[in-house]
């Protein structure tokens, strides 16, 4: 057996054990990330809510600006003021923004695999602004559709941070493809707990659950942001990486067909490629 099967053995037992008895360390949230969050499951919320919670960091604030502008720049218009920012967005969207660029900023130790919790990210961002335009071809909530996208691979950049937790900083770097196996065995299990502790919308919960092809057919809830994401995340795969699949296989997809969604429409979203490129880039810190 070589070191990296064994390395790759022993952190499997150990998230595995931290599954069982539900001991993760999770790490507290920024205070606007976990107000935001909030808001969106508070069937009383409105933009005004959100513009006070979002002033309160600067920084933020100054993000929100620039990731709304990329949005708003084919329309031929600027956003000005954060109430405009949530119209142009939607309350969710703005919402989840505000949470994965406080999330990014250093709620996990990620140290190491700076690059590839990037990455990481990229994918996680495009496949929010995936599923918030297939939302959008279908007729349902599209700000809910991004947060489910957006979110539902949150288990992965967790993974990382709890085994830098476990490895002494003086340790050798663990292999990344080591990493990726670990992320493939338990980033559901890990991304359910983490969902719970940090109290998701019920439909987040759900698409972190239910996002792959085999179980879309469990799903329930009537957003679908489930079997949305299982389509949303072949096509962020395909923006980051050409050569993941071919247009031809994208038509043939399950999610596509729960959906109802005429086949033509792979090529609308491919189209929108440039598009939500320049998006995913403003939002990555």
């Amino acid at each position: 057996m070589t070191l990296a099967i064994e390395l790759q053995e022993e952190l499997l037992l150990f998230l595995v054990d931290k599954l069982e008895k539900k001991e993760f360390d999770l790490p507290p949230l920024p205070q606007v990330a976990s107000q935001v969050l909030t808001l969106t499951s508070d069937p009383h919320a409105d933009a005004n809510k959100l513009t006070r919670l979002i002033q309160q960091d600067p920084i933020l604030t100054a993000k929100i600006f620039q990731t709304s502008n990329s949005a708003a720049c084919g329309a031929q218009r600027r956003i000005e003021s954060l109430q405009q920012a949530i119209a142009w967005l939607g309350l969710n969207t703005i919402a989840g923004t505000a949470f994965t660029l406080s999330v990014q900023s250093g709620v996990f130790n990620v140290r190491g695999y700076e690059h590839e919790v990037r990455e990481l990210w990229s994918h996680a961002l495009a496949t929010g602004f995936y599923a918030k335009a297939i939302a959008e071809l279908i007729g349902n909530n599209s700000d809910t559709a991004f947060l489910c996208g957006l979110l539902h691979a949150i288990g992965k950049p967790f993974i990382v941070h709890t085994v830098n937790q476990y490895r002494q900083p003086s340790d050798s770097p663990i292999p990344w493809t080591v990493m990726m196996t670990l992320m493939k065995e338990s980033y559901i299990e890990v991304g359910r707990q983490l969902a719970e502790a940090w109290e998701f919308p019920d439909a987040v919960k759900e698409a972190i659950n239910l996002h792959e092809d085999h179980a879309i057919h469990l799903t329930m809830s009537p957003t679908k942001g489930a079997v949305i994401t299982c389509l949303a995340r072949p096509l962020a795969s395909q923006l980051l990486d050409p050569e993941f699949t071919t247009p031809d296989a994208l038509r043939t997809l399950p999610s596509l067909r729960a959906l109802s969604l005429p086949q033509e429409n792979i090529d609308t979203l491919l189209e929108m490629q440039s598009f939500i490129r320049t998006q995913v880039r403003s939002m990555l810190t």
